[in-house]
């Protein structure tokens, strides 16, 4: 009985929650809703047994990206006054997507069947001494190896070409360079001048 009301309490959160981070006009707002909406996440897997993947749900994405998400969005300097100007131009478009959406959604739900086979090859749940977090580690490091790392080479992609495409030299802005600190020799680096008692240079 208690589970099946924190049920209801946290799922009817995360959904107004995710509601309102389209909804709410400020962004800042709008990533408050966020790391909201991660929060009750985490609680509907702590109901599933599933505690590995709530507490990674609230480290990873509430203490990390939800956060780097209101950092940036607090320090840019965007005028979002500007910037919704000229959105009701898009407004079809985007409606059209959204119906288009809606429709493939309503036809995986009313077509959606749990096939007989599927229980049947499904991996066993790991029972025993075993914890949730162990069986996780064990079935990820073993049979999904490979995929598990697949997705850590995309990640490191795309955190390279993130820093790429962001990195700017602007030649105004003195910066050190090793290499020709390591080059100079005291011809170059040192300058004696011979100064007169009472005069400067």
């Amino acid at each position: 009985m208690i589970a099946t009301i924190f049920f209801y309490l946290f799922a009817t959160v995360a959904l107004a929650a995710a509601v309102m981070v389209i909804t709410a006009r400020n962004p800042v707002h709008s990533v408050l809703f966020l790391i909201l909406t991660f929060f009750n996440a985490a609680g509907l897997f702590l109901l599933l047994g599933a505690e590995f993947l709530a507490m990674m749900l609230v480290v990873v994405y509430v203490g990390a990206v939800a956060v780097l998400f209101l950092f940036v969005v607090m320090m840019l300097d965007v005028d979002f006054v500007e910037l919704r100007q000229g959105m009701l131009k898009y407004w079809p478009v985007g409606a059209v997507i959204g119906l288009i959406i809606l429709a493939e959604l309503a036809l995986a739900l009313i077509t959606w069947q749990i096939s007989p086979q599927a229980m049947m090859t499904a991996p066993a749940a790991a029972v025993g001494a075993v914890t949730n977090t162990e069986a996780l580690g064990l079935l990820l490091y073993t049979k999904y190896f490979y995929f598990f790392q697949a997705a850590g080479l995309v990640l490191l992609t795309a955190m390279i070409g993130a820093i790429v495409l962001t990195l700017r030299h602007k030649a105004h802005v003195k910066r050190q360079v090793v290499a020709d600190q390591v080059a100079r020799k005291a011809a170059t680096s040192v300058e004696i001048r011979n100064v007169e008692p009472g005069q400067g240079l």
